[in-house]
């Protein structure tokens, strides 16, 4: 479509492209165009022709940019189609249009799906009767997104119970199911993983004075949402197995560090 249109404009100004034929470049003298007034006629009318042509292209593409020709779907636009008093689409199409692109390879809790309703404008009644349909059918499930959520950020990130609570919580997961998705970590798991963490950091550290040590492997955990208890208990035997005194950090207990 486009590429018609330039064609066009470019060959009908007379520039630099212009086609073979009896409008091709001629030499300084025209004979390219023909000789007298017949040659002189016809590049003229050749030049109308062609410049007919690039107006005609350049009017029908402002048409298509301003939306008053069909859209290249087949279609109309939304613009049109309010100027031509068609009526508004039905909003619980549009609610069920926007919860299945944003389910499309990626799950999502019933508060997610509602606030990107609402910030598109779906009216409260339409938005519940899509959410509710989505749950009955199984498509809405935030108890299974709650399971999937702790096995992926505990072996993919090593996050704690507590810090996957907090992120499941800023996702809309109800409380009840929060407690049933961390309930799959116990203390030993959560220790092991915490472990294998602090093993990896402790490499890392190797030449540095022994509190600055204690402060970077005990905040990792922290900030992972381990209890300080396990934290301290963690970092002291590493530390020990590295040949640091920690009598300075207690027992484990909850000492505050």
């Amino acid at each position: 479509m486009y590429g018609e249109y330039e064609a066009d404009e470019r060959f009908g100004a007379g520039g630099r492209d212009e086609p073979d034929g009896p409008y091709r470049r001629g030499t300084e003298d025209g004979e390219g165009y023909g000789s007298g007034a017949r040659g002189a006629g016809r590049a003229r009318r050749g030049g109308r022709r062609a410049g007919a042509r690039a107006t005609g292209g350049s009017r029908g593409r402002r048409a298509r940019d301003r939306g008053d020709g069909p859209a290249e779907d087949g279609g109309t636009t939304l613009s049109s189609r309010a100027e031509q008093g068609e009526p508004p689409r039905d909003p619980v199409e549009q609610a069920r249009a926007i919860c299945l692109r944003l389910l499309t390879g990626t799950p999502r809790t019933r508060k997610q799906l509602a606030d990107a309703l609402r910030k598109k404008e779906i009216p409260e009644d339409a938005a519940e009767e899509v959410l509710s349909r989505f749950e009955e059918v199984g498509l809405i499930n935030d108890g299974a997104f709650a399971d999937a959520w702790v096995e992926s950020r505990h072996h993919g990130r090593g996050l704690a119970r507590r810090a996957l609570a907090r992120e499941l919580r800023t996702k809309g997961v109800d409380s009840a199911l929060i407690d049933e998705a961390v309930s799959q970590l116990d203390s030993e798991q959560e220790e092991e993983t915490a472990r294998e963490l602090v093993a990896r950091k402790l490499r890392s550290t190797r030449g540095l004075d022994r509190d600055k040590r204690l402060r970077r492997l005990a905040g990792m955990l922290a900030r992972k949402g381990y209890p300080e208890g396990m934290v301290l208990r963690v970092v002291r035997q590493a530390l020990e197995e590295e040949g640091e005194d920690t009598e300075f950090l207690g027992d484990g207990d909850g000492t505050s560090f």
